[in-house]
């Protein structure tokens, strides 16, 4: 398939005053191995980003903790601050070398952290700041959240996001700010999140699902899910990413790659018309 014929048509969600495709890039795997240090090629990665946004794609979600830094970075390089394309970008998680991930959700730490996100993305307001994952030992939930609410009443942010969060959290979050989206695992086998992305349906809240597409997952399923990609000349990921955007209107896939083709592979997926029966047996798949 011609890279001039693929373009995202997948259906628009409203995240604030923005409105944005539904299918989005998820930018965790531009960086090195277990998302450490810089990829071997960065010019490949730069490209990647850019030919997103030539394809439609103009909703990019990354993180502070990414590289830690990386992703941001290349982000920055290869696109900058269109008016036309909504960048997320996450903060409360540590890295080490080992390629842990720590909760930190200091306020004074996220508060610092928005600094180096506006730089390495070369814009002057994030459009997007999402709450990587609650830090409950170390810090009050509703803490941090007042540091993102703070941030939002000066204007270095736009929209709050939360990511690895219960309907609870959400609710309570909700108390201090207002909440545009959730990110949360999910996917054709994962459904741990399925209370909050209903939530999220009831009150217009943009549902973020991370590793739409797993391998593991989608194995699950794997026998239902080729006999999909069959019938419609289409291949596994690209039937799980339909699915995911017929699941709800709230849902907002961010499928990651860091090679062109796979790319170009999940933006056609916006264009794959499962039937009702398809997307029934993938629903009930996982029950």
């Amino acid at each position: 398939m011609s890279s001039d014929t693929i373009t995202n048509e997948s259906d628009t969600f409203h995240i604030g005053e923005t409105t944005v495709h539904r299918l989005g890039f998820g930018a965790m795997r531009l960086c090195g191995d277990d998302i450490i240090g810089s990829p071997e090629d960065e010019e490949t990665a730069r490209e990647v980003v850019a030919h997103a946004v030539d394809c439609g794609v103009d909703f990019i979600d990354t993180a502070d903790s990414y590289g830690p830094a990386v992703s941001e970075r290349l982000i920055g390089e290869a696109i900058g601050d269109p008016d036309d394309v909504l960048v997320a970008t996450k903060a409360g998680l540590l890295r080490n070398r080992e390629g842990d991930w720590i909760a930190h959700g200091n306020p004074d730490y996220i508060r610092n952290q928005v600094l180096t996100s506006l730089d390495r993305l070369r814009t002057d307001t994030i459009d997007l700041y999402q709450f990587h994952r609650p830090d409950d030992e170390k810090t009050p939930f509703e803490d941090s959240v007042r540091a993102f609410a703070e941030l939002t009443d000066e204007g270095v942010v736009d929209q709050v996001g939360l990511s690895n969060v219960s309907v609870d959290l959400i609710e309570r979050a909700r108390e201090h700010v207002e909440v545009a989206t959730v990110q949360n695992r999910y996917n054709l086998n994962d459904r741990g999140s399925a209370a909050a992305l209903e939530y999220c349906e009831e009150h217009d809240i943009g549902f973020i699902p991370w590793a739409p597409i797993n391998g593991d997952d989608l194995a699950e399923h794997g026998d239902l899910v080729d006999e999909i990609a069959a019938d419609h000349g289409a291949t596994r990921r690209q039937v799980a990413l339909a699915w995911l955007l017929e699941r709800s209107p709230v849902m907002l896939p961010i499928p990651g790659t860091s090679d062109p083709g796979h790319l170009e592979s999940n933006v056609a997926a916006s264009r794959l018309s499962l039937s009702d029966d398809d997307v029934r047996r993938l629903t009930n798949a996982a029950d």
